[in-house]
């Protein structure tokens, strides 16, 4: 039997066509850590989603006290406790937007021709014009918590961390006395020398708002102080302060944006809860939280004037968690897929 030719000859090969100049081109998209972080916020649609409603939360804060020419403290007892009505709105049954109570048209009934979007409150006050001041005040507690946050937190997270040694002992030791004050007892100590108000939830913030944000700072630079940036930007001679906010900062960034993020809602419901009880924002002055307190008391008869400021309250805690979340995933890369 005839065995066969495995022989094997130069004519079964053919020469590779290889291209020396494309041998470091790189074959997909090059990202950087901001831009990937962004690109898979943008998927998550429950994060885009409650930005989205937080933006239009802002604007309608800013524009909606000027929509109308009520005005947040001017009073009329003729025009007390009126319910919601919206002359579009008011032909949908199952929206609060008819002017009716008990089935009774109140509008109708006292021969009122103007129209509260969202009622008036028992001193005749446009409820309107007075829960976007209020989302204001609420608002801008929330970015008083940010800056602090971002300012004393990081600051004295960092420079815990970076010294060490005997400077980071006094330093933590400081933070433990300050987190072991409770923040209502601080508030009501602040009462007997302040009044109640902006100013003394300004001051109970700032006082104890920044300690999670130093200690989260603190870990993370704990950790980062020992790489061979840092190492060499020492030994080039760099100063301490530019190695702590050139190097180390920027590279715990979003656990910074993150907290941040998680710290905004706390400081709203913060406020809230001191205002609910007769300790924060006080009449003439209104705020989300004391706009739910007034009207708690009516509650069972004028529902409508509870119902909008706790919508308003609860969209933003929900969508500022949410969004959090969303900026959690976006900056942590163990969750990359």
């Amino acid at each position: 039997m005839k065995m066969p030719n495995n022989d094997i000859t130069n004519d079964m090969f053919l020469p590779a066509d290889i291209d020396t100049t494309q041998s470091e081109k790189i074959s997909r998209q090059s990202l950087s850590f901001w831009k990937d972080a962004r690109k898979r916020l943008a998927k998550n649609k429950g994060a885009m989603i409650s930005l989205v409603i937080i933006i239009f939360i802002v604007i309608i804060s800013l524009i909606g006290p000027h929509m109308n020419n009520y005005g947040a403290y001017k009073q009329n007892l003729h025009l007390v406790n009126l319910p919601a009505k919206i002359p579009v709105l008011e032909k949908i049954s199952f929206l609060p937007f008819n002017g009716t109570e008990h089935g009774v048209d109140i509008y109708e009934q006292r021969h009122i021709k103007q129209n509260f979007w969202f009622g008036t409150d028992d001193l005749g006050r446009d409820l309107w014009t007075r829960t976007w001041k209020g989302t204001q005040i609420s608002l801008l507690i929330a970015v008083i918590a940010a800056l602090a946050d971002l300012v004393i937190g990081v600051a004295y997270g960092g420079i815990s961390a970076y010294y060490g040694k005997h400077v980071d002992n006094v330093m933590q030791r400081i933070v433990e006395v300050l987190s072991g004050i409770p923040n209502l007892v601080l508030i009501i100590l602040l009462i007997l020398v302040l009044q109640p108000g902006l100013l003394t939830i300004t001051i109970a913030i700032v006082s104890t708002g920044w300690i999670s944000m130093s200690r989260i700072v603190r870990g993370q630079m704990l950790r980062l102080k020992s790489e061979e940036y840092v190492y060499a930007s020492q030994t080039l001679g760099a100063s301490n302060s530019r190695i702590i906010f050139k190097h180390l900062v920027p590279n715990t960034s979003g656990q910074i944006i993150i907290n941040t993020m998680f710290s905004v809602p706390s400081a709203i419901f913060f406020e809230a809860f001191l205002s609910f009880i007769g300790l924060g924002i006080r009449d003439p002055q209104a705020s989300l939280g004391s706009l739910i307190n007034r009207a708690y008391g009516v509650f069972q008869i004028h529902p409508s004037q509870v119902l909008f400021p706790s919508i308003v309250i609860c969209l933003l805690l929900i969508c500022f968690n949410i969004l959090g979340d969303g900026l959690r995933d976006a900056f942590d890369p163990k969750l990359r897929k």
